[in-house]
């Protein structure tokens, strides 16, 4: 199959490439994100690859849709940029990479964590201007310590249990609770409860609807006084606004993103030699509370491998079967 790959980095080409060696698919590689703008690059090609910050609304499905393409392949887990309903209707299959490696983005939570109750980005900065002076740089033992965990799918659970081997105390909330985050040591209850008791609170939902500024002025002011809020799942699942509140009164003492709701101007992109037009996105880089990664907790070998291989098995079943019949069924977006 002919497949027109955007949002192309040097990463994307060595994986994908690696992965399609024996498949044998036409890849082209484009550097450009997918937007109305530049759908029509992917006219002739049988399927377009897209990652998380690609436009994938109506008029971009149509432009692909009327141009050839019949399957949608995320290299990502989340589907919230994608207009499903179009999708259906114009007959185009969607597929995603459900579990690519949670414990790369279970990892990149904890090290967040330990950053910031350390202040390592802080400290390192000092030492570099020969600063050894302890001032400012107290943390807290995580031993102990309350834990909410909102989210418990594969990667919530392999935080449940790096959080229970720093012998935390691990609570959870799910509409839909799992045997294996209780046996990987997090009790459940409910949102309210998780959000006064929790000394931490990390995110690993998805981007719906009903999750979208999930945690909002409201829920925020539920929380104990000097929380610390962490968010490696969606930008969305936060009100930045609320947030930066949050931050000015206290209320929040901690905060480490490695998502952020307008990500998609900004973040992988190397923008170091221009202003950055986004106040609130500036705001936050003032507060030294506040440690922000690039979307990168999904960013290991292990990962990229899982995120290639899969992407391109979804490719070459859906080309033997001329449909999703043999793709696997939780890599389907229905």
């Amino acid at each position: 199959m002919r497949v027109a790959v955007f949002s192309t980095k040097p990463y994307d080409t060595r994986f994908l490439t690696e992965a399609n060696a024996a498949a044998g698919h036409d890849l082209v590689f484009l550097e450009p994100r997918l937007s109305p703008e530049t759908a029509p690059l992917a006219i002739g090609a049988d399927a377009v690859c897209a990652f998380v910050n690609d436009d994938l609304s109506a008029p971009v499905l149509e432009t692909l849709a009327h141009g050839g393409v019949r399957l949608i392949a995320l290299r990502s887990a989340g589907f919230n940029h994608v207009d499903l309903a179009t999708a259906r209707r114009l007959g185009l299959t969607v597929t995603r990479v459900p579990g690519y490696s949670p414990y790369a983005v279970a990892e990149h939570c904890a090290g967040l964590i330990l950053a910031l109750n350390r202040k390592i980005h802080r400290a390192y900065n000092r030492v570099r201007e020969h600063n050894f002076a302890l001032n400012g740089l107290l943390g807290f033992d995580l031993h102990g310590r309350t834990v909410g965990v909102v989210g418990t799918g594969k990667i919530g659970v392999r935080f449940i249990r790096i959080m229970a081997g720093f012998g935390c105390r691990v609570i959870a909330a799910d509409p839909y609770p799992s045997d294996e985050a209780v046996a990987a040591g997090a009790s459940y209850v409910p949102l309210s409860t998780l959000l006064a008791e929790s000394d931490i609170v990390t995110l690993h939902c998805p981007l719906t609807p009903e999750t979208h500024h999930l945690i909002d002025e409201e829920r925020i002011a539920q929380m104990r006084d000097g929380v610390m809020l962490i968010n490696t799942s969606r930008g969305a699942l936060v009100d930045t606004a609320a947030v930066i509140r949050g931050l000015k009164s206290g209320k929040i003492g901690y905060l480490g993103l490695d998502v952020y709701e307008e990500e998609a101007d900004l973040f992988f992109e190397d923008l170091s030699d221009q202003m950055l037009r986004d106040d609130l996105f500036s705001r936050l880089v003032t507060f030294p509370n506040v440690l922000i990664t690039g979307h990168q907790a999904f960013f290991t070998e292990e990962a990229l491998h899982n995120i290639a291989a899969t992407t391109i098995a979804s490719i070459t079943a859906f080309e033997r079967e001329g449909s999703a019949a043999r793709i696997a069924p939780d890599a389907l977006v229905r």
